[in-house]
């Protein structure tokens, strides 16, 4: 995936939890509609196939009661280090996740870039917070695995 000179939101995070497990709570279903998304969704997963090419396909359910489909397409899976994909809903952008150990911790590096600075612009005004949100409740989920 090419990162230089595309417009990104960048969401750093570590983790008490070894590499293995955190990769484990991205890329396993069960685990993953656990946590994925801001404060208060649920998710229903349609579709996950977990390779380069496949589909995740998901619905995003808001506390409020609206939903916000959703359609990616795996780009890269290097386990346990890296998960790439494309976000087909439009607006369209990538998403980059690397996983990096830091002692028996883990950094996550999760990278999101667009085609413009203004694509940008428009999604980090909400996007930057609920990303810390996603952060969150992702180390909650890990004490759990």
């Amino acid at each position: 995936m090419e990162y230089k000179n595309r417009p990104a939101i960048l969401t750093t995070r570590v983790v008490d939890a070894s590499i293995y497990k955190v990769f484990e709570a991205w890329t396993n279903p069960a685990y993953l509609s656990q946590w994925w998304g801001p404060n208060g969704f649920t998710n229903s997963f349609l579709q996950y196939d977990l390779h380069p090419g496949g589909i995740w396909d998901f619905v995003m359910h808001a506390p409020d009661g609206k939903d916000y489909p959703n359609k990616c397409e795996f780009i890269a899976i290097e386990a346990p280090y890296h998960i790439a994909w494309h976000h087909l809903t439009p607006p369209p952008f990538d998403v980059d996740v690397l996983l990096e150990e830091v002692g028996d911790k883990t950094r996550v590096l999760f990278r999101m870039l667009f085609d413009t600075e203004a694509d940008r612009d428009k999604k980090a005004v909400f996007v930057v917070p609920l990303n810390e949100e996603n952060m969150d409740k992702l180390e909650v989920l890990l004490k759990t695995i």
